[in-house]
Parts: C-alpha cells; sequence; structure tokens
C-alpha cells in the first residue's frame, strides 16, 4: 500500500491501549480507516471536496483523537489560511499527521 501521511516511515509506536488488537502501529491504523474513510467520515466543512482519490480529505481530527486513544500522546492544531485547523498527534516521540490537501 502507498502511504500518504507524514512519518510513516517510522511508524512504529506501540498502542498503549489494547482494545484494538488488530492495530499494532499506526501503518496498521492507516491500513484499517483506508478501507472506511469516505464522505460521511469526513468532517461536514469539507465534505463536498472530499473524493476516492483524496480520502484523507477531512479526516484529520477524527483520526488523530483516535490515534490519540490508540498509542497515547498529545492531539495538536495547526490554524490553517481559511480559518479551520489541520489536526496531528504526537505520541511515543513520533509526529504523525495525514496530508493538508
Amino acid at each position: 500500500m502507498e502511504y500518504h501521511f507524514y512519518g510513516w516511515e517510522t511508524a512504529d509506536t506501540k498502542p498503549e491501549n489494547s482494545a484494538y488488537p488488530s492495530i499494532q502501529s499506526p501503518v496498521d491504523l492507516y491500513n484499517a480507516l483506508s478501507q472506511i474513510w469516505c464522505a460521511q467520515t469526513c468532517a461536514l466543512r469539507l465534505r463536498s471536496e472530499w473524493t476516492k482519490e483524496n480520502m484523507t480529505k477531512g479526516q484529520c481530527s477524527i483520526t488523530a483523537f483516535l490515534a490519540q486513544d490508540i498509542f497515547g500522546g498529545k492531539v495538536y492544531g495547526i490554524p490553517m489560511k481559511d480559518g479551520n485547523f489541520h489536526c496531528y498527534n504526537v505520541a511515543g516521540g513520533r509526529f504523525s499527521k495525514s496530508p493538508q490537501t
């Protein structure tokens, strides 16, 4: 699979929460989410821009908080020019975020 998130090359953070036994790394999480991301899971304000070719569009906040639930760490938000925020997290000393699309 081709990965589109920052830090995928070193995405070896181990889960702190055992509630998701099939998720043992951020790559596992990305693989699982890639199967279910859709317009309905996209942030409402970005839903009209979501496409299968750009499936991470509008998924950053829910993905960052899910990653935090599994791997721990802290969620951050970067202010965007349009007034929105792009969310990412740092867990296990690793920085991980999806592309700002």
